[in-house]
């Protein structure tokens, strides 16, 4: 058998020729719709408009409901649907404002309003509208940059709309609504905008961990600071309150000094021979302090006369002022205690008595 050529390939017969592959969508865009026969009386669906021209002129639209044509002269040429329609826009290429390519596809829902425009006003109106659909979505992606057709799909969506309604006014179609289906940038445009995500998220990771880092430093902060107050309003309370006690305490050993006094005094006024009493007393508290001095090693100087009660009393008050001062030294060198403080407390009553007597 003699072959023939079929383009670039060499075929042997007809039925080699490989058939081309239509998807549903170019089979609506192309595919005659069969027409019903002029059998007199009709019957039109609703939501349907039969065109019927008389002698190949337009006579008149059919309305839903019972129709009634005459033979031979009628001929119903175009049959339209009113309901809204779906049309699916084949994927196509776009280039964007900064020069990337993408792959568009999307869905165009139209509706018939006026079926003599939609047969008279073009040759396919919804082959007219899918193509023009196709080009003003190549001119509206052309006038964006990628970042801004992701994000602004919507107002995309309503610009198409606007330009295909503009344009096909006079086609008796109007376009409902336009919708991107899917896009698909290139392969290394994905990878590009994986990795700026990727670096997106890492940088607010960053920043929410050093933002807890410094809220975590700010309140370690306010804490010790809040600990070291509270420590010194401790510390200022305890001197408060030591001082407050030693006041107290200096008050009270004042008073019990002062009742002391008044009653040695008011023994004094009202027996004549308290006066006597006191001085056998300093007597004693002299006769001991030199007993105490006869232990150290100290010079004194003794009064010339001791039937003199005065001069016993001031050389008693030098004698006890001096061994106050020796005792305080010797105590110091060794040991600070308790005992010689309390000593050295009961000597100065004892000079304070002598004073007062």
């Amino acid at each position: 058998m003699q072959s023939f050529k079929y383009g670039f390939m060499n075929i042997r017969s007809y039925s080699d020729i490989p058939k081309r592959k239509f998807n549903h969508t170019s089979l609506n865009l192309f595919k005659k719709q069969k027409l019903p026969k002029n059998t007199i009386i009709k019957f039109v669906p609703q939501q349907e408009a039969w065109v019927v021209e008389r002698m190949g002129k337009f006579y008149r639209i059919l309305d839903p409901g019972l129709a009634i044509l005459v033979p031979f002269l009628d001929k119903i040429k175009y049959v339209k649907s009113l309901k809204e329609i779906a049309m699916e826009i084949p994927s196509q290429s776009a280039i964007t404002l900064d020069n990337v390519t993408l792959e568009l596809d999307g869905v165009l829902y139209v509706k018939i309003l006026d079926p003599y425009k939609a047969c008279y006003g073009v040759e396919d109106a919804e082959y007219a509208v899918a193509q023009l659909a196709q080009t003003t979505m190549r001119s509206e992606i052309g006038q964006l940059a990628l970042d801004h057709v992701l994000k602004e799909r919507q107002m995309l969506n309503i610009n198409i709309t606007e330009a295909i309604n503009e344009a096909a006014a006079d086609w008796g179609i109007k376009c409902l609504r336009y919708e991107i289906r899917d896009i698909h940038p290139p392969q290394n445009v994905l990878l590009a905008m994986h990795r700026q995500v990727s670096a997106e998220r890492s940088k607010r990771a960053e920043i929410l961990e050093s933002e807890g880092q410094r809220q975590s430093c700010i309140n370690i902060a306010e804490g010790q600071k809040q600990s070291q107050i509270l420590n010194s309003e401790a510390i200022k309370q305890e001197s408060i309150n030591k001082a407050t006690g030693e006041a107290e305490a200096i008050l009270l050993k004042a008073e019990a000094t002062a009742k002391g006094i008044s009653a040695i005094a008011s023994v004094l006024s009202e027996n004549p021979m308290g006066t006597d009493a006191i001085n056998l007393r300093i007597a004693e508290k002299y006769l001991g302090a030199f007993g105490n001095l006869a232990k150290e090693s100290t010079s004194i100087v003794v009064p010339a006369n001791l039937n003199d009660i005065n001069g016993m009393v001031a050389q008693a008050l030098t004698i006890i002022n001096k061994l106050n001062q020796n005792t305080t030294q010797k105590k110091q060198s060794h040991s600070h205690n308790s005992n010689t403080s309390s000593s050295s407390q009961n000597l100065s009553t004892s000079s304070n008595q002598l004073n007062t007597s």
